[in-house]
């Protein structure tokens, strides 16, 4: 599909057909193939093409009014609705597997157009790690890179604040009105005023736990590369490193203390292949020869991993076409390939 703008009508569409119980963005995309970009054809055919696939109350879209309703509730909180197939959508999300069909974001969108460099980490990190994230978000901001985070606690928090005055991208997990943790709300403020706020939920919606990994690779997709500063063995950080090889972008990690467990995780990372980071200029050397988000294609091969709950695999083959476009790979680099292998022998 050519970038363009949606119009109101059509925006309304989009947004109905991916709020349609157990349409995923594997399967609204699929859908949108086969009625030829259409959402407004897609949602007439969904109870016959549920019926086929024995699920046809599973598949009853939302009402036009509820999703009127959602519109003016975005609008109204200063925030604005970002189809996949817009011009103002980032080119570096749009090309990841199965990306969001629309996000939510309130604030400066111009810095989709800046390469961003994602930096994650430790909730509790260590006084050592909240100084490395400062120091780290604050001289790549300075060289021109935005920098995309979480808005969590600990190494996300640091990096927004740091790079406030620069360009900063915060994903959340939850509705564009959801501030978590509460304790952030000024920082939320001073990122909307100043950075920008993303989010794929829906307006209103509070975050559980499974909807951080699909935060993750929003914050992965977003960026050419992935910074973790601190992660314990078992971390999100760690989702959000593997999802950045999955999508064939750089991994880099600051290396830490091995008597220290929020070390561990990044130590691992740098173990199986990660350049080792101790300053802004180590990342700037790894981001040499990586290709510019402006040469990515929109995604056309992210239909091997849906979402948990997401449609029956009998309704995917419903709505498959009979022949599927050819896989089009997008720029990766030996080291992303060398550790996307290494971590996945060992996760």
């Amino acid at each position: 599909m050519q970038p363009r703008p949606l119009t109101g009508a059509e925006r309304a569409d989009w947004l109905r057909l991916s709020r349609a119980p157990n349409v995923g963005p594997i399967t609204f995309f699929q859908l949108l193939n086969r009625f030829k970009g259409s959402a407004a054809a897609a949602l007439k055919a969904l109870p016959d093409l549920a019926t086929k696939a024995g699920r046809r109350r599973s598949l009853i879209a939302p009402p036009a009014a509820e999703i009127e309703r959602e519109i003016a509730a975005i609008e109204g909180h200063g925030a604005r609705l970002l189809a996949s197939c817009e011009p103002d959508y980032p080119r570096a999300l749009a090309a990841i597997p199965a990306p969001p069909p629309l996000i939510c974001v309130k604030g400066d969108a111009s810095l989709f157009r800046k390469t961003a460099i994602a930096l994650v980490g430790a909730r509790n990190a260590s006084a050592v790690g909240r100084k490395m994230a400062r120091t780290l978000a604050a001289d790549l901001g300075a060289e021109g890179f935005v920098i995309a985070s979480g808005l969590a606690r600990g190494i996300d928090g640091e990096a927004h604040e740091a790079s406030l005055a620069t360009g900063t991208i915060a994903v959340m997990a939850g509705g564009i009105d959801k501030i978590y943790p509460p304790q952030h709300d000024r920082l939320y403020d001073a990122i909307a005023e100043r950075g920008l706020i993303v989010t794929e939920a829906p307006f209103g919606y509070t975050a559980t736990a499974r909807d951080f990994p699909k935060r993750n690779r929003i914050i992965s997709g977003l960026s050419m590369a992935t910074v973790v500063v601190e992660a314990a063995e078992r971390s999100g950080s760690l989702i959000t490193a593997r999802m950045a090889l999955e999508q064939g972008r750089e991994v880099m990690a600051v290396p830490g203390s091995p008597l220290d467990p929020r070390a561990q995780g990044s130590n691992r990372l740098i173990k199986q292949g990660a350049a080792l980071i101790e300053t802004a200029a180590d990342v700037i050397r790894q981001m040499e020869g990586l290709a510019s988000p402006d040469l990515f294609e929109p995604s056309r091969s992210g239909f091997t991993h849906e979402a948990p709950g997401d449609i029956p695999p009998a309704l995917i083959e419903a709505v498959r076409k009979p022949s599927a476009p050819p896989r089009r790979d997008r720029p990766r680099n030996r080291r992303a390939d060398a550790a996307c292998r290494s971590g996945n022998r060992r996760t």
